[in-house]
């Protein structure tokens, strides 16, 4: 019996952070040439302001975009509220 306690115990351990609150970051970003301005929500792998900008600097660069700034980052409980103003950037990068 001691021994799947400690069983389950260690389980819980080690699966915690894989089943963590999912991260998200608001974020506004520009293309160039016309000019296009768009705000977005993206998923991130830690809830930084610097992983988010690393992160997203990227996935818009790819996509010929230029991250402008992170506006604040957030757990899941935040995303419904974001959703509208996101429109077709809502989780796109």
């Amino acid at each position: 019996m001691k021994n799947t306690a400690l069983i389950f115990a260690l389980i819980t351990v080690l699966a915690g952070p894989s089943q963590a609150a999912g991260c998200y970051a608001d974020y506004k970003a520009k293309q160039d040439n016309p000019l296009r301005l768009h705000y977005g929500v993206a998923q991130i792998s830690e809830c930084s302001q610097s992983t988010a900008k690393a992160e997203l600097a990227a996935r818009l660069a790819s996509q010929g975009w230029t991250l402008l700034n992170i506006v604040s980052v957030f757990d899941e409980s935040g995303l419904a509220e974001r959703k509208q103003s996101a429109g077709p950037n809502y989780l796109r990068f």
